[in-house]
């Protein structure tokens, strides 16, 4: 049996705010926060935002789903 492209992918979440951060120039950031994460491809079809915790930003931020 051929196999097709796996339902389960994995995903790379990173803080939104930090990234903004980082281009603006406002405040120098020390780092971007990174959660490596899986999804199910047939049920979540558009790209991934979790509300997670950024040490960076020492609060809890949207993550969202970058490409690799």
């Amino acid at each position: 049996m051929a196999k097709g492209k796996d339902v389960r992918v994995t995903v790379i979440l990173e803080c939104t705010s930090c990234s903004q951060k980082d281009i603006n120039k406002k405040k120098a950031s020390t780092g971007i926060s990174r959660y490596i994460t899986q999804k199910n491809r047939h049920n979540t079809a558009n790209r991934l935002e979790l509300r997670k915790f950024c040490p960076y930003c020492y609060k809890h931020t949207i993550h969202g789903e970058i490409k690799k």
